[in-house]
């Protein structure tokens, strides 16, 4: 699509990506990106963001189609995996690099959109781009996962989640060995003061409370069983970094990066192992385990062989 406008008076002398954005009611930043691209000339140059504008001169702009950040692409998912299809729900396997629904910034695969590929059709109240999604795994993490099929069961297990009345656990592989060797840690949880895009254990943080115990040990790490009472963003990669055992691969939480190249790992060692709730429509007990994906396999198996 393709305006002109006229720059009044009142505009004169402002940055082009401040007066672009009032002449056509859209945020700063999105003028600045129309800018950048180039999309906005003036006497058939091309404008640049902190230009002066100019009163009574024309500018042409080229407002270019763009995806909807938040539509569900339908695609087959390579890897995603179904372990439970029931009427009312259905319980995959997610794999690592798929969000859990589409959202802005994210390019990639989703859940939703693998499910739709795959000939599932959700019908809940949710908003469409989350439809059935009633919890969610970090794209970086593997394993089981639950997505509602039904209006009824989508505010069932919402519910669930909420009152967690939910078993959720994670396996991980943390390096070192955690002291004592089975414990909770309650420790508040809130954005990193000084990275919008980490978390960190904070003062005025939300609750957080991670129940673990060692599974087995290896010298250099450690595989631990993590039962969630909460459900905060990377919950279980911050507090086991507060601790200083961060889980093995997650440079973002202070690992490693030596000991993450001897395991081949490119993301940290953490999986949604087994999901356990209360069937939404007769209230019987459902519990699903996921297997590790094979770079996970792999990187244990060098911590057993001992050749890490």
């Amino acid at each position: 699509m393709s305006k002109s406008v006229v720059v009044p008076e009142e505009l004169a002398g402002a940055r082009a990506d401040a007066g672009l954005a009032k002449l056509l009611d859209i945020s700063r930043s999105a003028a600045a990106l129309l800018i950048a691209e180039g999309n906005v000339t003036s006497g058939g140059v091309a404008l640049g963001k902190s230009a002066k504008l100019v009163a009574n001169s024309v500018l042409d702009v080229t407002v270019p189609e763009r995806p909807d950040p938040l539509e569900v692409v339908e695609e087959v998912v390579e890897g995603l995996k179904i372990l439970l299809d029931d009427e009312d729900f259905v319980v995959i396997d997610k794999p690592v690099g798929v969000a859990a629904h589409p959202s802005p910034g994210w390019v990639g695969p989703t859940v939703v959109g693998g499910l739709a590929g795959a000939g599932y059709r959700i019908s809940t109240s949710g908003a469409p781009e989350r439809a059935g999604i009633v919890h969610r795994l970090d794209v970086g993490t593997s394993g089981v996962m639950v997505v509602a099929k039904t209006e009824n069961a989508y505010t069932a297990l919402k519910r669930a989640f909420k009152e967690r009345t939910v078993d959720k656990v994670y396996h991980a592989v943390v390096q070192g060995l955690p002291d004592p060797l089975e414990g909770t840690i309650d420790a508040p949880i809130g954005r990193h003061p000084g990275h919008d895009w980490r978390f960190a254990v904070i003062k005025d943080g939300r609750p957080s409370v991670t129940h673990y115990e060692v599974l087995e040990a290896f010298g250099k790490a450690t595989l631990v069983e993590v039962h969630l009472e909460t459900g905060r963003t990377h919950q279980i990669r911050v507090h086991f970094s507060a601790l200083r055992h961060p889980c093995a691969g997650d440079l973002t939480y202070g690992a490693d990066p030596r000991l993450a190249a001897n395991l081949g790992l490119t993301r940290q060692w953490l999986h949604a192992r087994q999901l356990g709730f209360h069937h939404p429509r007769t209230g019987e007990w459902v519990e699903v385990t996921s297997q590790y994906p094979g770079d996970l396999q792999y990187a244990l198996d060098l911590l057993a062989s001992g050749s890490a």
